[in-house]
């Protein structure tokens, strides 16, 4: 047996070089320079919006919640006995105490998801309020509180200030 010859391989050379978005599309150079002015304009951007931000933050919420001055001045109807406070703390703890808790301290289960803290009820500064001055909050609500005008009738509303006053001992 004769042994085979060996036929030569040819091996075709692949070029490994990646082509350029230049080579591939000549007539379109890609500039990846950003001149001043461009840079300019993407700062004014910025700024332009950062303010807008900070002007669309509801100024209300920061200022003092004042009660007008002939609301201040109303006498509560209702009288304090057992029958007012029982209503009164049936509907605080329907409507009231997700947002200002069981004993009025502004820490119901809800408050966290408000944006801000909730009056703490029990506190000198509310409870030194007049009847007039609670009844007409109540009555015309704050963001994210709601008013109660249509929600609860007006007998509705004193006993909830009546049973309010019970906080501060608490």
């Amino acid at each position: 047996m004769k042994p085979r010859a060996s036929l030569p391989r040819r091996v075709k050379e692949v070029s490994t070089t990646a082509i350029t978005s230049e080579e591939f599309f000549p007539e379109r150079q890609l500039s990846t320079h950003f001149g001043p002015r461009l840079k300019l304009l993407g700062m004014i951007m910025v700024l332009l919006g950062s303010a807008l931000i900070a002007v669309s933050v509801e100024p209300e919420s920061k200022e003092k919640w004042v009660a007008p001055g002939a609301e201040a001045q109303k006498k509560n109807p209702v009288a304090i006995n057992d029958s007012s406070l029982a209503v009164g703390q049936k509907i605080y703890l329907q409507r009231c105490v997700g947002c200002h808790g069981r004993t009025g301290k502004g820490d119901g289960a809800d408050a966290a998801d408000l944006g801000i803290h909730p009056a703490k009820l029990s506190d000198a500064a509310v409870q030194q309020q007049t009847d007039g001055e609670l009844f007409w909050k109540v009555t015309v609500g704050k963001k994210p509180m709601p008013n109660y005008r249509s929600r609860l009738s007006p007998t509705d509303r004193w006993n909830v200030i009546n049973y309010l006053r019970t906080l501060a001992r608490r």
